[in-house]
C-alpha cells in the first residue's frame, strides 16, 4: 500500500470539507500558468534605426563628417 498523499494532522475535518479541500488541491494542480505579460517593445521603425546606426567615432572635424554618409 503506497503513502497517503495528504494527511490531517490537526483538527477533525467532515468528509465534506476533505471532499472541497481536494477539490481545491486538484483545480490548483491541473490548471495552466497564466500568461505572461508582453514586455512594451519598440516599434518595428524603432527597432530598424537602432540596428542600422554608425557608432560614433570622435575627433577631429568628425562632427562635420557625421552629417555624410
Amino acid at each position: 500500500m503506497s503513502d497517503p498523499v495528504l494527511r490531517v494532522t490537526k483538527g477533525d475535518p467532515t468528509p465534506e470539507e476533505l471532499a472541497a479541500l481536494l477539490a481545491v488541491v486538484t483545480a490548483r494542480s491541473t490548471a495552466t500558468p497564466a500568461p505572461s505579460p508582453e514586455r512594451d517593445r519598440a516599434s518595428d521603425w524603432a527597432t530598424y534605426w537602432r540596428n542600422h546606426t554608425r557608432p560614433l567615432h570622435p575627433g577631429p572635424g568628425r562632427w562635420r563628417a557625421s552629417a555624410h554618409p
